[in-house]
C-alpha cells in the first residue's frame, strides 16, 4: 500500500470515526442534557454523561484528525486551502472540547444539585442554564461554523483536482450549504434539544455523503491521475524574470 492509499484509507476511518463518536455522544447524552429536570438526571446517569462526553472528545479529535490527514495531498494542488482546512478543522475540535468539558462541568452541577439546599439550589440552575448555553454555542454554532469553512475547503480542492469524483465534492459542498442554515436556525433560537424535523433533514445529506467518501477513499483511494499531476505541478520549479 503506497503512501497516498494510506491517506485515502487514515481518512476514511476519520470520517467514520468521527460521525460514529459524535452521533453515539449525542444519543447517550441529548435526552438527559434536554430533560426539564436535566440537573437530576445528569446527577442519576453519571457514567452515560461520562461515556458521552468522551466520545464528544474521541469524535473532536478525528474531526480535526481528517483535514490533518488530507494536508500531504490536498497542498499539492492548494497549499493555501489545505492548510486554511487543516487550521479551521482545528479550531472546530477546540470548540467541541469545550462542549464536552461542558457536560463534565453539568455532571458536578448535578452532583451538587442533589445534595443542595433551597437557598442554594437556584443558584445552581443559573450556572446550569448558562453552561447549557455555552455548549449550544460552541458546539453547535461556531464549532459547526468552523468545520463548513474548513470542510469546504477541502472539497473545492478535491472538486477542482478531481481526486475524487466530482459529484462526491459536489455533494459535499451542497450538504455544506444546507448544514450552515441549521447552524443559522440554531443561533437564532431553534432548540437542540430534541432536534426538530427541519434540523435532522437540514443534517443528514452531508452525513451520508461523508460516509458515502469514506467508503470511496477505503475501498478506491484518490485518483491516481490526479494524484500524478498534482505531483507533477509541485516538481515544476517557479519561473523567474519573466517579463
Amino acid at each position: 500500500m503506497n503512501t497516498n492509499r494510506r491517506t485515502a484509507t487514515i481518512v476514511g476511518v476519520l470520517f467514520i470515526a468521527a460521525t460514529v463518536a459524535g452521533l453515539l455522544g449525542s444519543g447517550l447524552t441529548g435526552s438527559i442534557v434536554g430533560a426539564p429536570d436535566y440537573l437530576v438526571q445528569i446527577a442519576a446517569n453519571k457514567n452515560l454523561v461520562v461515556l458521552g462526553a468522551l466520545l464528544k472528545i474521541v469524535g473532536a479529535a478525528a474531526s480535526a484528525g481528517i483535514a490533518i490527514a488530507l494536508y500531504p495531498v490536498l497542498r499539492k494542488h492548494s497549499e493555501g486551502l489545505a492548510l486554511g482546512s487543516v487550521g479551521f478543522r482545528l479550531v472546530e475540535g477546540v470548540f467541541y472540547l469545550v462542549a464536552a468539558l461542558g457536560l463534565f462541568s453539568l455532571l458536578s452541577l448535578g452532583q451538587e444539585y442533589a445534595s443542595a439546599g433551597p437557598q442554594i439550589a437556584p443558584a445552581i440552575q443559573a450556572m446550569g442554564t448558562s453552561i447549557l448555553a455555552v455548549r449550544v454555542w460552541a458546539g453547535f454554532v461556531i464549532g459547526v461554523i468552523a468545520f463548513c469553512l474548513g470542510a469546504a475547503m477541502y472539497y473545492y480542492v478535491l472538486y477542482r483536482s478531481r481526486l475524487i469524483p466530482r459529484w462526491l465534492s459536489a455533494w459535499g459542498l451542497a450538504g455544506l450549504a444546507m448544514l450552515f442554515s441549521m447552524v443559522l436556525l440554531i443561533a437564532f433560537g431553534e432548540r437542540v434539544s430534541g432536534p426538530s424535523g427541519m434540523l435532522v433533514l437540514l443534517a443528514v445529506p452531508l452525513g451520508v455523503q461523508e460516509m458515502v467518501l469514506a467508503v470511496w477513499l477505503i475501498l478506491k483511494g484518490f485518483s491516481p491521475s490526479a494524484i500524478a499531476s498534482g505531483s507533477a505541478k509541485q516538481a515544476i520549479p517557479p519561473v523567474e524574470g519573466i517579463q
